[in-house]
């Protein structure tokens, strides 16, 4: 029989902590992944360089961002500047990344970041 302490062994009465989940960091290759979702840009080609231009239809980056809460926890509300920027796959990375960033800054206390 074990003695060591649990974390639902602490102070009886208080719930255990809830972990800060660790978000795995998003790449050109994830973007372009969750891009090749048939919801989201049918017919993506694998080969779909970085920097090809890139048009999404409101309803696509709609469907992008949901997909983006769902598997990273991220959530994002782009203004009409940060969307007209998304003109090729890097951009949308970038501004995914940076927004990542500023979540987890937030998450560790910190102010939001300037961007």
């Amino acid at each position: 029989m074990s003695t060591g302490a649990t974390a639902s062994d602490a102070r009886e009465g208080e719930p255990a902590p809830t972990p800060t989940p660790t978000l795995s960091p998003l790449t050109v290759d994830t973007v372009r992944e969750l891009l090749a979702d048939r919801k989201i840009f049918p017919g993506v080609p694998d080969e779909l360089g970085a920097d090809t231009e890139l048009i999404l239809d409101s309803l696509g980056l709609v469907w992008l961002l949901h997909v983006v809460e769902e598997r990273f926890g991220l959530v994002v509300e782009p203004s009409y500047e940060d969307i007209a920027g998304f003109t090729s796959l890097r951009r949308l990375t970038d501004y995914l990344c940076a927004a990542q960033t500023d979540q987890a800054v937030r998450r560790e206390g910190g102010g939001p970041r300037e961007r």
